[in-house]
């Protein structure tokens, strides 16, 4: 009989979208971590300009899911597990850009190719397929809310910032217990009713979303390589070097001794001809 019970329960657990979701992720979600950009976090060794580009990022990313979360709110997929008043990321990051950009930080933003791809897609369902909205909402607020007060500290510590501002993106307020939300709306996102073909749809989503997150995090870093100018990326090319002749010796010049050269011969030849005179 308790053997019978097991199954049944083990059964149930199977079947529940968070578990099923959490499962096929996960060598995906390994991935996402791998990055180089989350593997910063991890070392604390986070800068400031991989900060300011990712929020910059999480802006437009969150505002296109909050915005598609708010229209579909009432959506029979999207109303179980919507949260805003738990949840909501917009403000925290506009607040957090202000802190580093200042009041015009909106003519600021910058983003990568793989960012707005993303909020497409995001944009996409909310207009044709709401109920896959579960997938990026799971992906984003539980995966943020899970890491959030632990990356909150890595990166003050990091950037060597004096308080909390600048940080509020990691800070959700409105739980005051992390693990027993998250297991409420784990709840509810099983609670869902899917079709079968709707919740395999579901699933790739949510693996989508996370291609979708390690896509951001790769070209992010593409462009910190560019503006930090690392060797071999964003740096001139030298022009080759070209060989001079001197006397009976070839010798190897570049432009700035060619430059240099031609001065001092110039020179040369000006006070030859004033010493004529």
């Amino acid at each position: 009989m308790e053997a019978d019970k097991k199954t049944t329960a083990q059964t149930e657990s199977n079947r529940d979208l968070s578990e099923q979701i959490k499962k096929v992720t996960k060598d995906v979600h390994v991935r996402a971590e791998s990055t180089e950009l989350m593997l910063s976090f991890q070392r604390g060794q986070v800068t400031l300009q991989q900060y300011k580009l990712l929020l910059c990022s999480l802006y437009e990313i969150y505002l296109a899911l909050e915005e598609e979360m708010d229209r579909n709110c009432d959506h029979p997929s999207v109303a179980p597990i919507y949260f805003p008043a738990e949840l909501a990321r917009l403000a925290t990051i506009e607040k957090d850009l202000e802190f580093f950009f200042g009041p015009d930080w909106r003519e600021k933003i910058v983003v990568p190719a793989a960012t707005e791809r993303y909020c497409h897609r995001i944009r996409q369902i909310g207009q044709e397929n709401p109920e896959y909205l579960i997938a990026h909402a799971y992906t984003r607020y539980l995966g943020d809310l899970s890491g959030g007060q632990v990356l909150g500290r890595i990166a003050q510590k990091s950037m060597k910032l004096g308080g909390s501002e600048g940080l509020s993106f990691f800070a959700f307020p409105g739980v005051s217990s992390p693990n027993l939300f998250k297991r409420l709306y784990r709840s509810r996102m099983n609670s869902v009713e899917l079709t079968e073909e709707q919740r395999s749809a579901v699933l790739q989503e949510a693996l989508g979303a996370f291609e979708f997150n390690i896509q951001v995090f790769e070209d992010l870093q593409k462009m910190l390589n560019v503006t930090e100018n690392k060797p071999g990326v964003g740096t001139p090319r030298s022009r080759p070097a070209t060989t001079l002749q001197v006397g009976g010796s070839m010798i190897q010049t570049n432009p700035l001794f060619r430059m240099v050269l031609g001065l001092c011969l110039a020179l040369a030849t000006v006070s030859i001809g004033l010493y004529a005179l």
